[in-house]
Parts: C-alpha cells; sequence; structure tokens
C-alpha cells in the first residue's frame, strides 16, 4: 500500500513539474531515464539473474513473455510495411505494446488473485522474460527502428556498450556458473531497484498527456488491443498444450501476459525518441484500463 502511495505522489510531482514553464523538462527527463536505464536496469540485474537456477521446466512460464514480444514485433512489423507506418510509430508499439507490466503490476495482482504461491511464477516471467527482453531485444529494436541511415554497422556496438545490456550478459554467465552477487553489494542494489518503480512512475509523469485526439489515436487501441487482449488469448490458445489449464503456471502465464505495457518499455521507447506522447500514454493509462481487463481474464480462467 505504501508502495502504491509514494508511485502516486510520484505520478502528481511529474505532471506538477511539466507544467512549470522555467524547468528544463527535457534535461530532467534524460537525467531520470538516464538513471533507470544505466543504473537501475544493471542493479536490478545483479539483485535478481544470479539468483535464477537453470532448469528446463522454468521454460514454459518464462516463454510466454519471450513469445508475446516476439509475436508483437512480427505483428506490428508487417502491419507498419503494409499500412506504411513511419519507423518511429512502429518501434514503439513492437516495445511498449510487447512488454507486459508484469512486476509493478503483476506482483500484486497475483499476489491478490492466486496468493503467495502463484509470485514465484511471476518473477521467473518478469526476471526470465520481461526484465531480460528490455535489457536485450528492446534495445535492438530501438537502435533498427530509431536508426539513421547510413550507421547500421554501429547497432550491435551500441547495444553491447549500453550497462543494462552489459550488466544482463554478466549476471547471466554467472547464473549459468553458480556464482551468486556478493553478499554485501546485496542491500546496495536492493535499495537503487526499489527506486525502479517511483521514478519510473515520475517518468511517465513528466511525458502523460491525455487528450481526446491521443485516445482517438488508432496506434494506441491497436497497442492496447494487443497487450490485453491478442497477446493473452494467444498464450492460452498455445500454452494450454503444454501446461494443464488448471496448474497455476498456466493461470499465472496467461494473465501476466494481460498486464498493461511495460513502464521500463516506454523509458527504452522514450530514450530511442521512438514516438515518446504514444509510450507514455500507452504505459500509463494502459494500467487503469487493464484492471477490467485482468479480471475478466481470471474469471475466464476460472
Amino acid at each position: 500500500m505504501t508502495g502504491s502511495i509514494i508511485a502516486f505522489l510520484c505520478l502528481l510531482l511529474g505532471l506538477f513539474l511539466q507544467k512549470q514553464p522555467n524547468l528544463p523538462l527535457e534535461k530532467i527527463t534524460k537525467w531520470v531515464n538516464s538513471y533507470l536505464l544505466n543504473i537501475v536496469l544493471p542493479a536490478l540485474a545483479l539483485l535478481y539473474i544470479p539468483q535464477i537456477e537453470p532448469g528446463w521446466d522454468l521454460l514454459l512460464p518464462i516463454s510466454s513473455a519471450w513469445f508475446t514480444f516476439l509475436l508483437s514485433w512480427l505483428i506490428f512489423g508487417m502491419l507498419g510495411k503494409l499500412l506504411k507506418w513511419d519507423n518511429q510509430t512502429t518501434g514503439c508499439l513492437v516495445i511498449v505494446a510487447g512488454l507486459a507490466n508484469t512486476s509493478f503490476l503483476g506482483f500484486p495482482v497475483v499476489e491478490g488473485l492466486y496468493g503467495k504461491e502463484g509470485l514465484p511464477i511471476a518473477l521467473l516471467i518478469d526476471q526470465g522474460g520481461s526484465f531480460l527482453l528490455v535489457s536485450s531485444l528492446s534495445l535492438i529494436v530501438g537502435s533498427i527502428y530509431s536508426h539513421k541511415e547510413g550507421n547500421l554497422s554501429e547497432i550491435p556496438l551500441k547495444i553491447l556498450k549500453f550497462p543494462p545490456f552489459s550488466f544482463l550478459l554478466a549476471t547471466i554467465a554467472m547464473s549459468i556458473l553458480g556464482w551468486r552477487t556478493p553478499e554485501f553489494l546485496i542491500p546496495i542494489v536492493s535499495l537503487i531497484g526499489k527506486t525502479m518503480a517511483p521514478m519510473a512512475i515520475f517518468a511517465i509523469g513528466l511525458k502523460f498527456s491525455l487528450d481526446f485526439d491521443s485516445l482517438s489515436s488508432k496506434y494506441y487501441w491497436f497497442g492496447m488491443g494487443y497487450r490485453l487482449l491478442l497477446a493473452p488469448l494467444m498464450v492460452w490458445l498455445i500454452y494450454r498444450n503444454f501446461l494443464p489449464e488448471n496448474s497455476l503456471e498456466f493461470k499465472v502465464s496467461v494473465l501476466e501476459s494481460g498486464m498493461a505495457p511495460m513502464i521500463t518499455g516506454s523509458i527504452v521507447a522514450i530514450q530511442y525518441d521512438l514516438r515518446p506522447k504514444l509510450a507514455t500514454l500507452l504505459a500509463g493509462l494502459g494500467i487503469p484500463i487493464s484492471l477490467l481487463t485482468i479480471m475478466i481474464w481470471y474469471y475466464f480462467l476460472g
């Protein structure tokens, strides 16, 4: 409850600062985004990834996040070409609609609906799926769709030099080798990690604006329709062939696939200048709208 209040206050602060005429808003937004991507994400990688024990039994729930992101890339990539969308719109929808808010929204929802037994599954989907994706494939998508002609060869180097991706590779290697994050670092990275939700919400507040044109935009409803309806539907259709339909693993996988767009994904889109207004609207307004669709999926799953 305290975390939700702090997050709400951070949203109000961002909205308030957005209206102040003399503030260097672009600089503040850039600093906040840089903090989230270059400090918080590496800290979370050190905190969680080395703790994951590699095993085949983890792959199915984790793979649902990868499946829905790749499906997003396929669908919006094809639609972008067929309907002649600009690269920024396509890239924004691939990243923001492709990543679900599996932690900030997903953890409390899963715990509230399925109890503490559902949390380990939600954690796996978030850390092995959404978190790895936002630290890797989303950066590749951002680099491709924000790309300026003539610099394709620079994309791999840009990604490798990006701190979240470097830490991701290092922590995956630690997990495979059985190395754990040193104990003295745990309190530090844990403290930094706790700033993710309020700072991400603050960043949304700095950019968030709501108007009729935004809500009537077909791109917004394409993104929301995919994230809240099509993505969980595809997981339900495919994963019931591999997991028992009454199992907690199956239900949590479907429910997590139907969460609102991931806030950190919108930060990545903003960082790459991929339709920042659309990115913030999808992530910000997606949370209250998704609460309704999540309950529909919950009762549908039984």
